[in-house]
């Protein structure tokens, strides 16, 4: 009776703390299914309820064995109510000049973050969407499992 009373506390403590959210950012995540096209756009939305705190921007990137370059070419807008803000041509390394992957994680998927808009002010409250489309020069990217968008706040 002991062990299944430990087993239940262990279970309800590894819940609790995996339900544990941090309040100061959220995580918008795309599906990109190991096959992503030139012209697939992924949009990230979510809604800014405070801009007086500025806001940092990270991409979130997991990609497998199966992904052929040691960096990624992204071209990534920024959106209000489909009212472009900002438009930017990003390249960011992934592997070691070894071939290593940069990221953390188990197996074959690795995760890596990256810096994307640092200390950066929205012009006003509502609806956002940041979208992003890879720029490598091939129809079919594969590798690349999910692309997503980090939006932290920065506390003052």
């Amino acid at each position: 009776m002991k062990v299944m009373l430990r087993i239940l506390v262990a279970f309800i403590l590894f819940f609790s703390v995996c339900s544990c959210q941090n309040n100061n950012e959220k995580v918008v995540m795309a599906d990109v299914e190991n096959k992503w096209k030139k012209d697939d756009f992924k949009s990230l939305d979510f809604d800014i309820k405070d801009v007086q705190d500025p806001k940092n921007l990270v991409f979130v990137i997991r990609n497998n064995n199966d992904y052929p370059y040691s960096n990624l070419r992204l071209i990534a807008t920024i959106e209000q109510d489909k009212k472009l803000i900002s438009t930017d041509t990003l390249n960011y390394v992934l592997a070691k000049p070894n071939g290593e992957w940069l990221g953390t994680g188990f197996g074959d998927t690795k995760e890596t973050i990256f810096q994307y808009k640092l200390n950066y002010k929205f012009p006003k409250n509502g609806n956002y969407s940041v979208k992003v489309v890879q720029a490598m020069r091939k129809n079919a990217l594969p590798g690349i499992e999910d692309i997503g968008v980090k939006i932290q706040n920065i506390k003052p």
